[in-house]
């Protein structure tokens, strides 16, 4: 009797301790179930004019783009565009090329991201430039391998971003110190270009296509990227949940 009156004050003591120190430090309450049909909505363009993330999405964001759900989302664009390139006959001209756009599409911005609230603070243009200026930007890994294949093929990629001709020389570095090297055009916007991102990259892609240039492709994370014609044979929606996908972010 003695022994099991024993046992169970120090059953009672480990479990006073544990909910002692547990106290202030509860797992913090999971997203909103309606986080993961608001990205989806805004990713199909079913919702426009969304600025920031709402709050209680934050960790919902952050989870998704961080963790595997993001590669495997990538990894269905990509192995589509793959199967796209490989099924085309080229001309034999070497004037079919595919567009790509630099940030969150060949290039991440993840970590910048995660110190900037995935989202939930509003969009600050002089905190990114100091991201761009550092140039380690990781590679998307999933357009890596498509950009790969591509050169395989004999398409010439072209980069066509809304980063301006200042960052002409950290762009082309960080590019090729993450694997993306004898692309065909790096496209940037001019220092001091008032317009928008759905404006300038159709009349630059027209300005390809008045070059003799066939697009056979192209891909970017904002629907702006894409949209409008000249747009190429076929467009390609790489996955970003955090900028908004309807106006002119600055991705």
């Amino acid at each position: 009797m003695a022994t099991t009156t024993a046992r169970l004050l120090l059953l009672l003591t480990v479990a006073g301790f544990c909910l002692c120190h547990t106290t202030g430090q509860e797992a913090a309450p999971p997203p909103p179930p309606y986080c993961g049909s608001l990205r989806t909505a805004v990713e199909a363009r079913n919702i426009i004019g969304w600025k920031t993330v709402p709050p209680p999405c934050a960790k919902y964001v952050a989870d998704y783009i961080t963790g595997e759900r993001y590669g495997r989302d990538a990894d269905v664009v990509i192995n589509e565009a793959i199967a796209y390139a490989e099924s085309l006959k080229l001309s034999g001209t070497g004037k079919e090329i595919w567009v790509f756009d630099v940030d969150d599409t060949a290039l991440s911005t993840v970590p910048y991201q995660a110190n900037h609230g995935y989202g939930v603070q509003p969009f600050d243009n002089q905190s990114f430039l100091k991201y761009v200026v550092q140039g380690s930007a990781p590679a998307l890994q999933s357009t890596l391998r498509l950009y790969r294949r591509l050169l395989q093929l004999g398409i010439k990629p072209v980069f066509l971003t809304d980063r301006t001709e200042d960052q002409r020389t950290v762009t082309t570095n960080n590019l090729i110190q993450q694997g993306y090297c004898n692309w065909e055009k790096l496209v940037l916007q001019p220092v001091g270009l008032q317009t928008s991102t759905l404006a300038f990259k159709t009349c630059e892609r027209q300005k390809l296509v008045n070059d003799g240039y066939i697009i056979v492709g192209n891909i970017g994370d904002q629907w702006n990227d894409i949209r409008r014609s000249p747009d190429g044979c076929r467009t390609f929606k790489f996955p970003n949940p955090i900028i908004n996908n309807g106006t002119d972010g600055p991705i």
